[in-house]
């Protein structure tokens, strides 16, 4: 699913460092995501990828480096190459921008999958409630849930409530889309539902970064795999590159991990040769 790489970028992260009570999590990222892009971020558990997706959107404050979106620097303004924080309500504003799905879908239980997905868009952009409405209407149609409007979240499965959560962020028209491990907390056989809504997503030209351990996922949909372990970039490429024909070990070793457990699941093998991967 290439994407022409001469598209202006919408990421620019440059030496984005943060550390949490003494534990750098982040060493210096440099990562850039142009718009249309579909980038996965790959690596074990600790690897700095869902701090790095938070330090976007500003739900984190980075200690080091910058980051751009849409040529807005994040959080911040730059006077003489000293840099402020923004006010509480400027950030906010700059986080209208960019929509994201997290592990939980974070849903108002006291509200209809209709009045989730409409709240943003009234609340925050003052969007009359009837064209939120309709826009809404629109949205759960899109993922697949144009018969579900009147449903609470207790009454929907955990792949439709994150589906709703989808709707939800792309209400707010936004101009990149973060998914951290949208898939995790679902049962095996809602995966499938909510990795189709991201692949039409993609399909359409979304800017998205995408946290995940769903390697088909990674495979078929990313134009670019970044394997990030021990918060640094260890490589980055196409997926038959990266997930194809890894050049480190530690990228190797995951893989590795990762082609066991999607046997251990009966899913596709991994496609790597992996027949020099250090022992564990």
């Amino acid at each position: 699913m290439a994407r022409p790489m001469d598209a202006p970028v919408l990421v620019r992260a440059i030496n984005v460092t943060k550390s949490f009570h003494g534990n750098q999590v982040l060493k210096g990222i440099d990562m850039e995501v142009r718009t249309g892009e579909v980038v996965v971020l790959l690596g074990p558990s600790g690897s700095g990828k869902t701090t790095f997706l938070r330090c976007i959107n500003q739900l984190e404050t980075i200690d080091g480096g910058r980051i751009w979106v849409d040529g807005d620097l994040m959080g911040y303004e730059d006077k003489g190459g000293v840099l402020h924080r923004l006010h509480d309500k400027k950030i906010a504003s700059q986080r209208r921008g960019i929509g994201m799905c997290f592990q939980r879908f974070n849903l108002f239980p006291h509200k209809t999958a209709l009045e989730n997905v409409m709240e943003g868009p009234v609340q925050v952009k003052k969007t009359s409630k009837a064209e939120a409405e309709q826009r809404a209407i629109e949205l759960l149609e899109q993922v697949g849930l144009g018969d579900k409007p009147a449903a609470y979240p207790a009454q929907l499965s955990g792949g439709q409530q994150q589906r709703v959560a989808i709707a939800r962020a792309l209400a707010m028209d936004p101009k990149l889309m973060l998914f951290d491990e949208p898939t995790s907390a679902l049962d095996p056989e809602l995966v499938g539902e909510v990795l189709k809504v991201m692949r039409d997503l993609a399909a359409k030209g979304m800017t998205m970064i995408v946290v995940t351990h769903e390697m088909g996922f990674a495979r078929e949909v990313a134009d670019r795999v970044v394997f990030m372990d021990g918060g640094v970039v260890v490589e980055e490429g196409p997926p038959s590159e990266v997930i194809g024909n890894p050049q480190h070990n530690r990228t190797r070793a995951f893989l590795s991990r990762m082609r066991q457990e999607e046997a251990a699941h009966g899913r596709p093998p991994t496609t790597v040769d992996l027949s020099d991967v250090p022992a564990e």
